[in-house]
């Protein structure tokens, strides 16, 4: 911002001295210490006769250059005209063009910004703190503004939870949450429970027979369908099965579980039922495995006997779940 008046190297106050000749009214130009006289309003000048303080209705002073007094002086009378003057503070920031701060600023009630704050930004001092919101029952967050995708970490107040979700609206899609008394849920974690509602009779002798669940009691991030779970990402998972089968043949040489990956198969113990007297009414098989598997690799049960009559069966139930598959995202 240019300067309004003399420069500030001058100071506010300015004092111009001049020696009356006989009946001289007209004071302009240089004075007795070749300081030329100039002024920007009359309101900001101070007149002086031999010491004494003129009032303004005494002189005329319209130009900025010149005084002029209504009654002649007498000669050698001295005139002192005192110039207070208005001018920019130095080293500001201007409020309409903008500028840098050199050194620290404080700021002691509430700083209001409009615009983007320019990272980095670093919080100092013993417990450096950012505190968000002032107490009120308003929902507070965080917004990451992605190319692609935002990202939101903030204060559902009504439910006194803090929620990490996709998308800058709070609770829209939330990822992970905490509730008032430290619990952590995550509602969008794969994980699912299925479960064989009905018998799969007399299963084939010889040969892997795939084991139908066809129930969903939940599966949190749809990952679950026609018997088999695809994992949405690369990760370890904990996955775990329960086969209830019945009239098993004492003729067969053994039984066993497979839960099959797309890296791998795994394996469960071995039922050998030749040392049982008589087949066996009902046995149950289980398997649990943490399985490394990769974004889309699926995951589904075999159950395999060996030889022996053609008459086990699988057994389901809506109401008792006998037979039934369950996982969820670990790591």
């Amino acid at each position: 911002m240019p300067y309004i008046g003399v420069s500030p190297s001058n100071g506010v106050r300015q004092t111009y001295d001049y020696t009356a000749t006989a009946g001289q009214t007209s004071f302009s130009g240089s004075d007795n210490n070749s300081q030329t006289l100039r002024y920007t309003d009359s309101a900001y000048i101070d007149v002086y006769q031999n010491g004494i303080l003129l009032v303004p209705s005494d002189y005329t002073a319209t130009t900025g250059t010149t005084v002029v007094l209504d009654t002649g002086a007498t000669v050698s009378d001295t005139l002192q005209i005192v110039v207070y003057d208005v001018f920019s503070v130095a080293d500001t920031v201007s409020a309409s063009d903008g500028g840098s701060f050199g050194g620290n600023v404080g700021v002691g009630g509430t700083l209001s910004v409009t615009g983007n704050v320019i990272s980095p930004i670093t919080l100092a001092g013993t417990t450096p703190t950012l505190t968000i919101g002032d107490a009120g029952a308003e929902d507070t967050k965080i917004v990451f503004d992605g190319n692609a995708q935002d990202y939101h970490i903030g204060l559902d107040d009504s439910a006194d939870t803090l929620v990490i979700g996709k998308g800058s609206a709070l609770g829209t899609t939330t990822a992970m949450s905490f509730d008032a008394n430290g619990i952590i849920t995550k509602p969008l974690q794969p994980a699912f429970l299925a479960y064989a509602s009905g018998y799969q009779n007399n299963i084939a002798v010889g040969s892997d027979v795939t084991v139908v669940f066809d129930t969903e009691v939940f599966d949190a991030n749809a990952d679950f369908a026609s018997n088999t779970f695809t994992a949405p990402v690369t990760g370890k998972y904990q996955l775990q099965t329960t086969v209830r089968t019945q009239d098993v043949a004492t003729a067969s040489h053994y039984y066993y579980l497979q839960l099959v990956t797309s890296n791998r198969a795994y394996l469960s113990s071995i039922i050998d039922p030749r040392g049982f007297d008589a087949d066996v009414g009902y046995l149950s098989m289980h398997m649990t495995v943490l399985a490394d598997m990769d974004a889309n690799d699926t995951a589904f049960v075999r159950i395999v006997q060996h030889s022996g009559t053609q008459q086990t069966d699988i057994q389901g139930g809506s109401s008792e779940y006998s037979t039934h598959f369950s996982g969820y995202l670990v790591s």
